[in-house]
């Protein structure tokens, strides 16, 4: 006789299961005494052939072995390596797990069966609301050096001062192409971590950044040194739109998962201890971290050297450099008879005070005009650092009109 089924009892009411039984009943006793629908009507169909009693020897439908069932060694190599990772103030999740294990030449089990393991070990928490990865849709460009992006992020030294970490990676590898840390967010700083990156890694096609004054103000009315500097160059300066962050959104998980291992050292009490550790942490995020983003194995370094660098662009000529657009916009004149455009205060008049006027200006000229079309007056647009502009010219002093 085959092998039983553990409960007597169970088996008995299968084999002697009514042949009038209403609708759903079946399936609400496979649940309730936790067995399969198959073994379920298994056991009927041995009733019916060979009759209740003999059908109450039919075997159970469990399997004698589970292959793929994970040992303890390996739950316990992979909980280990979750907290080397942890401690050192790395990516720690199931993927991340994977990698290191297969860079130490150890197969690792599935993502799932890894997320498994730490679960019912209790070091994660499950978030079934959580949105799937396969609902994201990521644009890249197609290959290094097609885009780069840049910004800063605020770290706090030993001493309380605060700091800017400028990181600039690669869109198509998420490479680390440089990192600098400084004093402030300034165009200074930004100009140095982009010159230390094409002494690196040549000159990128196009350049995208946030609307900061340091990167990229043209959106507020003016021009910025780093823009200068990119466009002497060939390369496309872009911005993402205001009040988007999600446009930066690459460089924002580089700088949480930058904190993540800041957090995990002891304060750095100056700049050059800061970015010696900023150095390592790059280092191993190009290297050793398979990125989540990249083909699965991936680190950036691999991704950056399997496809060819993107053709740098042509420095633009005196003959081919094309001169600005005139910028157009339309401005309420204040009670003091001053007008704010392109970050300076304009002195137009108490006569026009209220009135709504239309502003048209380039790289050269600044001119306003009435509602009616008729021309105020004109400047030749003022040198950088200009706060005022009177009737008789700019001055570097702010007005003491109120």
């Amino acid at each position: 006789m085959s092998k039983m089924h553990p409960d007597i009892k169970i088996r008995h009411l299968v084999a002697t299961w009514p042949d009038d039984a209403e609708r759903g009943a079946v399936s609400r006793f496979c649940r309730r005494h936790k067995v399969s629908r198959a073994w379920f009507y298994k056991v009927r169909a041995a009733a019916a052939a060979v009759g209740p009693i003999r059908a109450m020897g039919t075997a159970s439908t469990r399997p004698a072995a589970s292959p793929a069932k994970v040992d303890a060694s390996m739950a316990e190599l992979a909980l280990a390596t979750r907290e080397s990772l942890k401690s050192l103030g790395y990516d720690h999740g199931p993927l991340s797990v994977a990698a290191k294990l297969r860079r130490q030449g150890v197969r690792p089990p599935s993502r799932a069966t890894l997320a498994r393991i730490f679960t019912r070990a209790g070091v994660v928490v499950p978030e079934p609301g959580k949105k799937p990865r396969s609902a994201y849709q990521r644009f890249v460009y197609p290959e290094p050096n097609g885009c780069w992006q840049i910004d800063s992020t605020q770290w706090l030294l030993a001493g309380g001062a605060t700091v800017a970490i400028f990181q600039l990676i690669d869109d198509h590898s998420r490479l680390a192409l440089a990192s600098l840390v400084a004093d402030a967010e300034t165009s200074e700083a930004a100009l140095r971590v982009v010159r230390i990156a094409i002494d690196r890694h040549g000159v990128p096609q196009k350049f995208l950044s946030d609307n900061g004054a340091a990167f990229n103000p043209t959106r507020r009315g003016r021009t910025g040194a780093l823009v200068e500097y990119l466009k002497t160059l060939g390369v496309v300066p872009i911005t993402g739109k205001p009040y988007k962050p999600t446009t930066q959104g690459k460089n924002e998980r580089f700088h949480r998962t930058l904190h993540t291992y800041l957090n995990r050292h002891p304060r750095a009490g100056t700049i050059a201890e800061l970015q010696a550790r900023v150095d390592v942490f790059d280092t191993y995020y190009n290297t050793e971290r398979e990125h989540q983003a990249l083909p699965p194995g991936t680190t950036p370094a691999e991704a950056w050297n399997a496809t060819a660098t993107a053709l740098p662009p042509e420095p633009p000529t005196p003959e081919t450099r094309k001169p600005a657009p005139r910028q157009s916009v339309q401005r309420k004149v204040g009670r003091q008879g001053e007008v704010t455009v392109i970050g300076m205060h304009f002195y137009i008049g108490t006569n026009h005070a209220g009135e709504q006027i239309h502003i048209l200006y380039d790289d050269e000229t600044i001119m306003f005009f009435d509602a009616r079309g008729t021309e105020i007056i004109q400047h030749p647009r003022p040198p950088k650092g200009t706060v005022y502009i009177s009737r008789n010219g700019p001055t570097k002093q702010p007005s003491t009109k109120s």
